[in-house]
């Protein structure tokens, strides 16, 4: 399953780079390394499903609370939303 969110990441990621504008390419960059992380964190854990994954980016964007201006933060939980979507269709297929 681990394998299958990454792919859904790389595939949101260049549609980013592709299509997106500055602020797109910023969020899409901010949780990409993001995402890495809680995959690598996911890969030695019990639970690998799309719930673990999605309480460890919601522990993430807490902390982006207090990295990232508030105008930023919109930015990243606009994409990340986006992203969560894309994920909830993978953990479903």
């Amino acid at each position: 399953m681990l394998e299958q969110y990454e792919q859904a990441l790389d595939e949101w990621i260049a549609t980013k780079v592709t299509g997106g504008d500055d602020d797109q390419l910023f969020a899409s960059g901010y949780l990409q390394g993001h995402v890495a992380v809680v995959l690598s964190e996911l890969e030695v854990e019990e639970s690998q499903d799309y719930q673990a994954l999605d309480t460890k980016m919601q522990a993430c964007l807490e902390t982006a609370k207090s990295e990232l201006e508030p105008a930023d933060l919109a930015l990243v939980v606009n994409a990340w939303n986006e992203l969560r979507e894309k994920m909830a269709q993978v953990a479903s297929a």
